[in-house]
């Protein structure tokens, strides 16, 4: 993987383009490159038998009508089950992707990503080395180095030790006070924020401490430009078309 720092637009696509298509499929991740988007953040964790899936919840059931665990069921079960009919009828049969066949279409629309990991309970660092595992075998060297974020402290940990060259970012909710002390140990470049708890002055403090600040989620053109007014770096967006008129 490259080693260089990466550019990262002011617009990322959140879950793919998650207010047009499915969130964390590929085809939202095709809509976020219809739609022209340069990045697209999405969700990983990993299934019983270890493999890495474009999934936000712990339960499957809120987008697949299955009940259970994404960490009590195997990849190739998971896989049978229709994660698109949910958000409507054409996309129905649209299934559960491998994080190697998001980085596909990633390649194949030149699409850099923010990949977060959402570890099950238990299972953070097992989730973190996993996802690590997919990047080093599987990232292309036709694509911007990809950022890794998550809001569990041991996923990034485990992220640091194993692939220090890849870029991480702490996600909160709220800005804790120890926010730079945690950067400071997770070698984090960035951190990325709920917009509601957002003010100017902390974002002032954020960046004047030499780390790039995002926003999620952010869909409304108007909450946008107020964002980057404060000097926040990028938001992330369902609707990001809404915004790329700014």
């Amino acid at each position: 993987m490259q080693t260089k720092s990466t550019f990262i637009p002011k617009i990322i696509g959140h879950r793919g383009a998650a207010g047009h298509a499915p969130e964390n499929t590929l085809a939202s991740m095709h809509k976020a490159a219809d739609l022209g988007v340069e990045w697209v953040e999405f969700d990983t964790k990993i299934t019983k038998d270890g493999a890495v899936i474009v999934f936000h919840d712990d339960k499957l059931e809120r987008i697949t009508g299955v009940k259970g665990d994404v960490a009590k069921t195997a990849l190739k079960e998971i896989q049978t089950f229709d994660a698109g009919a949910w958000f409507g009828e054409e996309f129905t049969g649209e299934r559960v992707a491998t994080l190697e066949q998001a980085i596909q279409v990633l390649a194949d629309h030149g699409l850099g990503a923010n990949i977060e990991i959402k570890p099950s309970p238990r299972l953070a660092r097992k989730t973190g080395r996993a996802v690590v595992d997919v990047l080093i075998r599987a990232w292309p060297e036709t694509l911007p180095k990809p950022l890794v974020s998550s809001f569990n402290v041991q996923t990034l940990e485990t992220v640091r030790d194993e692939a220090p060259d890849l870029a991480r970012a702490l996600l909160v909710f709220k800005i804790p006070r120890n926010w730079q002390a945690l950067l400071n140990n997770l070698g984090c470049v960035a951190l990325h924020v709920q917009a509601k708890h957002l003010t100017a002055k902390k974002v002032g403090v954020v960046k004047d401490a030499g780390y790039a600040l995002r926003a999620y989620t952010v869909n409304e053109s108007a909450e946008a430009e107020k964002l980057f007014g404060w000097g926040v770096d990028a938001v992330i967006s369902d609707y990001p078309d809404r915004i790329m008129v700014l």
